[in-house]
């Protein structure tokens, strides 16, 4: 605990000038970091959402930090293990709340990620990091990785959802392009 509590008080000042707009998150270091740890290790049941996702498809958004769906709880806390000496607070059980496991990380910007999805966050529509998404992963190439991303129809319904509509639009234009390159 120690270590996170150290970890948090050097990597505070960064965070807050991320999450306030002052700076940008450097979310491909951050992300290839992580990437490049989960290479050597045994983890399945793991999968990029969010703004990264469309982001390592080429979709041209700003991520603000790295949103990533665990299946299990046990994975959920050996990605705590995995990112222990990224932790800037400890992996958490929550109740009555989106998923029954949370995590967060600092390494260049935020890697947040939440375990155990509760099938409740697709209803009334499917969102893109429940279950319906978890059945629909697609792998997309980043870098020399492969990383499980959710459907970007998924992610077009929840942005229009959320009244994102710049955002939107962006998920329409690369829908258009991903149908042009599979028909040429």
């Amino acid at each position: 605990m120690n270590s996170i509590y150290e970890h948090f008080a050097a990597s505070v000042e960064k965070m807050i000038l991320q999450a306030s707009g002052s700076t940008r998150p450097d979310w491909e270091s951050s992300l290839e970091s992580f990437l490049q740890r989960m290479r050597s290790e045994k983890m399945s049941g793991w999968w990029l959402t969010g703004s990264a996702a469309l982001a390592v498809r080429g979709i041209r958004v700003v991520p603000r930090d790295i949103d990533l769906v665990v299946t299990t709880g046990p994975e959920a806390r050996k990605l705590g293990e995995i990112l222990s000496d990224w932790l800037v607070e400890p992996v958490q059980r929550s109740e009555g709340w989106i998923a029954r496991w949370f995590g967060r990380a600092f390494k260049e910007s935020r890697i947040e990620w939440v375990g155990e999805v509760e099938a409740s966050v697709d209803r009334p529509e499917p969102c893109d990091f429940g279950p319906t998404a978890a059945r629909q992963l697609q792998p997309v190439e980043w870098r020399g990785y492969t990383i499980p991303v959710p459907p970007l129809d998924l992610q077009l319904a929840v942005s229009i959802r959320r009244g994102m509509v710049e955002r939107a639009e962006k998920i329409r234009k690369g829908i258009r392009e991903e149908s042009r390159l599979l028909h040429s």
